[in-house]
């Protein structure tokens, strides 16, 4: 009978860091294996065995104790794991000996797992949520790839790098998605080169790390008008979907996050200010008659926030946003049944609507690329697309039409 457990070996000097070891017990016969990790004798708590985060710590230490924490209970299952298939067979000496070479596979520094893990904890404390979100998705799907098991930077070549790419594919994810985790990865990657943790050995030379152009995710003004004008007062669900949506395009596209953020306050003088959360730039909306309409509908919140998106203030607001996008979202494309509208219609389609809408009233690319808070007139551009393909197939019926 096997178990394992992670002890602490405090050091004698209590300015000098303690050991971490792996407790290994075999037919009570006790084993400790040397982990490679150093924590201070305050950072760990003997009654629960767990490391613990004093408050007096910087914020770099938290984030070292963070990744410690987080890789030894890695390590600890993929040692469970490792004994529960050599208890069929074998002595004890050579069980212990398989466990060490499993924790040599690879350094705290240069682990690819504890680094990006690193950058998420960073992330998080700079407030950079939504990035720490995507960076944990893609290091969730290469260990998925990797199936659990970790590697150093030094290990990644571009045959690697084409397997994953290869496994996305069959696991039927589309080009844009995959391109997706591999600019992350590569970013991770890049980063690592900086630090001297490997050379730059450029491994993505052969994957797709582009951006291909999507299909149409706009709307005509027609479209949103019967959207708008369908009677959903027995569908109360479907109603608040549709009252977010249409709301969405009153404010230029806004999206969801930064709704569900809006707070009483930041409407004044017939004006409404806001920053991006995803860029932090400034955006200053004229208030309308429609927007208050929606606002009256669902009467004044308990809450400091001016829709009824969040409705606690309890440290979940993040949880509660999300959870209410999703069944936006999943109401938005019933509603597209509705009305006859053939696409999977989520909440991102008013901001794709509102900039085609707008270029077809032939307003100035800058202008729209200002109210949608992009930072180049570049990034507008993708979400116009659509209007020249238009264009080329309204040209191309006409030379058609004699044929």
């Amino acid at each position: 009978m096997y178990s394992v457990k992670l002890k602490f070996r405090p050091s004698a000097n209590p300015l000098k860091e303690g050991s971490l070891v792996y407790q290994v017990i075999c037919n009570r016969v006790v084993r400790r294996i040397k982990s490679r990790y150093r924590i201070f004798n305050d950072e760990w708590d003997s009654a629960s065995s767990q490391i613990v985060l004093p408050t007096s710590s910087s914020a770099e230490r938290h984030g070292v104790l963070c990744s410690i924490r987080t890789h030894t209970r890695w390590e600890l299952s993929r040692l469970e794991k490792a004994l529960g298939e050599m208890e069929r067979g074998g002595d004890f000496s050579e069980v212990e000996g398989k466990l060490r070479q499993l924790l040599c596979i690879s350094g705290f520094s240069t682990s690819v797992y504890n680094f990006i893990n690193a950058q998420i904890i960073y992330k998080r404390q700079m407030g950079k949520i939504r990035t720490s979100e995507t960076y944990q998705a893609t290091l969730n799907s290469f260990m998925q790839f990797r199936c659990g098991i970790d590697l150093t930077f030094d290990m990644i070549d571009s045959e690697l790098i084409e397997l994953y790419e290869m496994d996305m594919r069959e696991r039927g994810l589309s080009r844009n998605t995959t391109s997706f985790y591999m600019r992350i990865l590569r970013t991770q990657y890049r980063l690592a080169v900086e630090h001297g943790l490997t050379q730059d050995r450029r491994p993505f030379k052969r994957v797709y790390c582009g951006i291909d152009k999507t299909v149409k995710r706009s709307l005509s003004f027609g479209e949103i008008k019967r959207i708008k004008e369908l009677d959903l007062s027995g569908l109360p669900v479907c109603d608040f979907a549709r009252d977010m949506f249409i709301f969405s395009f009153c404010m230029r596209g806004m999206s969801f996050v930064d709704m569900s953020y809006l707070r009483k306050s930041d409407l004044r003088n017939g004006y409404i200010t806001y920053r991006r959360k995803k860029t932090g730039q400034l955006l200053t909306i004229e208030w309308t008659g429609q927007m208050q309409a929606i606002v009256d509908k669902y009467g004044d919140s308990e809450t400091q926030y001016l829709l009824p998106i969040i409705r606690k203030e309890d440290g979940t607001e993040r949880r509660q946003y999300q959870n209410q996008m999703l069944k936006v979202n999943r109401k938005l494309k019933k509603i597209a049944g509705m009305v006859n509208i053939s696409v999977p219609l989520t909440l991102y389609y008013s901001r794709h609507s509102w900039a085609t809408i707008a270029r077809g009233k032939d307003v100035p690319l800058s202008v729209i690329s200002e109210g949608l808070g992009h930072d180049s007139e570049a990034t507008t551009q993708i979400y116009l697309d659509s209007i020249k393909s238009s264009e080329v197939d309204k040209a191309n019926r006409k030379i058609l039409k004699g044929l």
